[in-house]
């Protein structure tokens, strides 16, 4: 699985977005500069969050955005899902769209089975835990196993 430079970038400015500690909007250069990222493309990625409902935003000299629900009731899967899609698919089709024959006709659960653990963790972690680096035992467990750190 990859993870595009776009929905890291959107998962970055949600977690800036959910470790702010006031109320007021934080504007797109403070999210870019904070995260080292490029505020053109911030400005869409944040045009995304708000028309997916994760993000509210204001205009004016005191505007700018703000996570539309509480950190804790925003999965990483959310934010990746408004500005990418899917979170697995193959060749751009989801899996249960997929059909195959002869021997590769067991890869169709194999990739429904991975699209299974991959929402498992990304829709089982918020904002919030992120954000305070609470993620939940089991990610952590999964994270700490000895070759996880490891490239084949």
């Amino acid at each position: 699985m990859r993870i595009s430079a776009r929905a890291d970038y959107a998962v970055r400015a949600a977690l800036q977005l959910a470790a702010s500690r006031s109320d007021d909007p934080l504007k797109t250069e403070a999210i870019a500069e904070a995260q080292d990222i490029p505020h053109k493309f911030l400005e869409g990625i944040l045009n995304d969050m708000r028309r997916g409902g994760l993000v509210v935003s204001r205009r004016g000299g005191n505007g700018g955005y703000r996570l539309a629900r509480p950190a804790g009731a925003i999965s990483i899967a959310d934010v990746i899902r408004v500005v990418d899609g899917p979170l697995v698919s193959v060749r751009g089709v989801r899996p249960p769209d997929l059909s195959y024959t002869g021997p590769a006709e067991s890869l169709l659960p194999l990739w429904v089975a991975l699209r299974s653990n991959v929402r498992e963790i990304l829709d089982g972690v918020s904002l919030a835990d992120v954000a305070s680096a609470e993620l939940p035992a089991g990610v952590s467990a999964l994270a700490t196993a000895p070759d996880a750190w490891v490239n084949p």
